[in-house]
């Protein structure tokens, strides 16, 4: 409706609100009972619009019913195209357009989108149709001549009532309505869900549904169909990115079926296509599509991706929406319609996903490694992956929920792959283009896809993927590069990516109206550089045990544990304590003066016990004892429950050494820095695990002692807070308490979480699945 108010040449059609989707919900999936005159008149009016009536087969009026949802859903909803056609109308349609062929095409096209969508038949219609073409010898679907579409069309109806038991309805006002409950219906299918769950979105919005006119992209060589977006939406340049198919339906292009035409040369020059770009053979189309994209973008605002027929060289616009885009691409347009005077800096900074700002940290490859290309596709979303071959999403998600880097490989994907595409850490399609499924999903997600690979050769039954005589089988690691297109063999090394000026501007913005500051998790130098690169304002966690695991400090902190008493314990602490100190020292230099938060030892002592035969031995030499005696020490040490035993405070408590010497490097690697930088160093000192005020207060009176006692040494004062996490019910119930002494509180949501909800975050993944489903 606002596009046919904006002027531009849009169907007649009308909407079903959401409000008939909630209801049909509400009640057993029926329509409220006035809908139905209201749809009467709606469609009444379109024929009075167009001169044509529903159902009439001397002068057919055809509609195409699709989804509206509030948000942007790409292949998740369900479509149907050219409906109201039967035995009857079908000769009328052939009659009115002069094209028996077109006719016939587009009515198998309603069976099988009906059957498909409405009767819930799966791919046997796909089946028949390419085994109809490898008996005729032909290639493509536009081969096929009216008599191949005739046989193929009595071919889909027997098939509907071979697996239903009925015949296919040829009532159009039943195929209306049987339609219009579909769409409703598929907001609720499974990948609808998913794809909900994953983008926070509501499931209660429920979606609209669209009933328009059919235009026809199937009526022959000046006929259309195509897919296209105000501005690239991997980039954000401000560049018409589009592509298009002649003689085809809209769903040909979003389903990979075909691999598509460039609209512009630009675009495919910069693809290396030999198929000829829309500029070349439809320019007055291109050129009216430009106006229609400038009218857009004045009016939402916004990038757009839009859908459109052109039937006999007469443009129609189907849809507009605003467009999925990469993070990359979102930064670069919110500061490019700011600088346009299209919004203003605060609505560019509200249309930025802070999540998805992740994707900028993707990996791209070093352009120093060697790499050896098996195959060349569409760069359809940013990023490079290495990982190895699946060819199923369930094979994805589950090797991917071990801990295993795959790729997904598919000849193209469905709207049914969402939950592999998203566990797998790249996606490869061997047809398809830029705005195919897996294109759009991947973008979405922010997974590197290359699509349109069509070089390679998939053979499902062998678990292979061929080019050039090369095979490689499942299992095999190949590396995707979604920036270039191009596919590799073996696992490429990859290099972080530069931020763009773009993201530095709108963090400026975002800087200048912000009330909170941000911190990081650090516990290493590379971290804290990384962390202020980002514009971290200081460390909110630095956990202290993840230093103590590296090569060189385990074994002294296996001499602690091994050691029979407070004297041999503190021997291997002073082997740790310089360490320690310079670990953060190191840090207190990087972030110059932020605040720093590190937590004391938390886990369990017996997480740094060795685990294998090797490790025994090589723990034997080094503490002169035998593998015995350390095995003994390693059960004595073993918890049936460790989440709640042995840890955290508990461990300061009965081995106070053990927090004296954290507190002690803390301190020397402030006074050291304190001295290095003339800067004022400010640590905060976090007690972990947390009960009771008693167990906080000991460790405090720890802490503070060995502070006075290495500034009285040093004759440097160094100004620090000690506080504690809250991560235990009995903590949050008596924060009060806690907070007479501490002197700031930080949330550990994971322990909380479980304690409260009495689960395990690592076995919680058996059985929360079915959590989400209720």
């Amino acid at each position: 409706a606002e596009m046919s108010n904006l002027g531009l040449p849009v169907p007649p059609g009308f909407t079903i609100t959401t409000e008939a989707c909630s209801y049909f919900y509400a009640h057993d999936e029926s329509h409220p009972a006035e809908l139905r005159e209201q749809i009467e008149c709606a469609l009444a009016g379109i024929e009075r619009s167009l001169g044509a009536r529903f159902g009439d087969p001397d002068n057919p009026l055809l509609v195409s019913v699709r989804s509206g949802a509030r948000v942007s859903m790409p292949g998740m909803m369900d479509t149907v195209l050219n409906l109201g056609l039967n035995d009857r109308v079908v000769e009328g349609l052939a009659r009115k357009s002069g094209d028996e062929r077109f006719a016939y095409d587009s009515y198998r096209r309603f069976i099988q989108m009906y059957g498909q969508v409405v009767l819930g038949i799966e791919n046997h219609f796909e089946e028949l149709l390419e085994n109809h073409k490898l008996d005729s010898g032909v290639l493509l679907d536009t081969d096929l001549s009216a008599d191949d579409w005739r046989t193929l069309v009595a071919g889909f109806k027997d098939l509907v009532a071979e697996e239903l038991g009925r015949s296919f309805p040829e009532e159009p006002q039943e195929q209306l309505w049987g339609a219009i409950g579909a769409v409703f219906g598929s907001w609720m299918n499974p990948r609808a869900v998913t794809y909900r769950r994953l983008h926070d979105i509501p499931g209660d919005w429920g979606t609209a549904v669209n009933v328009q006119a059919m235009v026809f992209g199937n009526m022959g060589a000046d006929c259309a169909t195509g897919v296209a977006f105000t501005r690239n939406p991997s980039t954000g340049a401000n560049e018409f990115y589009g592509e298009y198919l002649v003689n085809a339906q809209g769903e040909d292009v979003v389903a990979g079926i075909r691999t598509p035409q460039h609209l512009t040369n630009a675009g495919k020059e910069a693809n290396k296509s030999a198929l000829p770009a829309m500029e070349e053979v439809m320019p007055e189309v291109l050129t009216e599509l430009y106006e229609v994209r400038r009218t857009l973008e004045d009016h939402y605002r916004d990038m757009q991706d839009i859908e459109f027929t052109v039937q006999r060289g007469k443009l129609w616009m189907l849809q507009t929406r605003s467009g999925k885009r990469t993070a990359q691409a979102a930064l670069k347009i919110a500061v490019s319609l700011v600088e346009e005077g299209l919004i203003s800096r605060e609505e560019a900074v509200g249309r930025i996903d802070p999540a998805s700002l992740d994707q900028l940290l993707h990996p791209t490859l070093d352009p120093k490694a060697k790499t050896a290309v098996l195959a060349l596709g569409l760069p359809a979303s940013p990023g490079a992956a290495s990982g190895e071959i699946v060819f199923t999403a369930e094979e994805a998600e589950s090797r991917a929920s071990r801990g295993e880097a795959v790729i997904l490989v598919r000849i193209e994907t469905s709207p049914e792959d969402i939950h592999g595409m998203h566990a797998a850490k790249g996606i490869l399609t061997t047809r398809g283009g830029m705005t195919s499924h897996a294109a759009v999903v991947a973008r979405g997600m922010g997974r590197p896809c290359v699509a349109g690979a069509g070089d390679l050769r998939v053979d499902y039954a062998a678990r292979t993927i061929a080019s050039r005589n090369i095979v490689v089988a499942a299992g095999e690691i190949i590396t995707i590069d979604g920036s270039t297109g191009e596919v590799m063999l073996g696992a490429v090394p990859t290099i972080q990516p530069q931020l763009s000026r773009d993201f530095a501007t709108l963090m400026g913005w975002a800087d200048a109206i912000r009330g909170m500051k941000v911190r990081a998790n650090a516990e290493t130098a590379v971290d804290a550089r990384m962390a202020r690169r980002f514009g971290a304002e200081g460390i909110g966690l630095s956990r202290t045990e993840h230093m103590f695991f590296q090569a060189d400090r385990i074994g002294a902190m296996r001499r602690v544990i091994m050691a029979e008493d407070e004297t041999g314990r503190r021997a291997g602490l002073a082997e740790l304590l310089p360490m320690q100190r310079e670990d953060f020292a190191e840090i207190f230099r990087i972030m110059k003066g932020f605040p720093v938060t590190i937590r004391l030892l938390d886990p369990p002592l017996h997480e740094f016990l060795p685990k294998t035969a090797d490790e025994f031995g090589e723990m034997a030499l080094l503490t002169g004892k035998d593998i015995a005696t350390i095995r003994r020490r390693a059960l004595v040490l073993h918890e049936v429950n460790p989440m709640l035993g042995h840890r955290g405070c508990r461990l300061g408590i009965t081995y106070p050494e053990i927090s004296e010497m954290q507190a002690a490097a803390i301190f020397e690697a402030a006074v050291v820095v304190t001295k290095e930088t003339g800067e004022a160093i400010e640590p905060e000192i976090m007690v972990p695990l947390v009960a009771t005020r008693k167990e906080f207060d000991i460790l405090k009176q720890i802490i503070d002692r060995v502070g006075r006692e290495v500034m009285e040494r040093a004759g440097v004062t160094v100004r620090y807070l000690v506080g504690t996490m809250i991560e235990l019910p009995r903590a949050a119930l008596r924060a009060g308490e806690i907070a007479e002494t501490a002197e700031f509180f930080s949330f550990g949501t994971n322990d909380l979480t479980q304690t409260v909800f009495g689960l395990s975050r690592d076995d919680a993944a058996s059985f929360a699945g079915a959590y989400q489903r209720l």
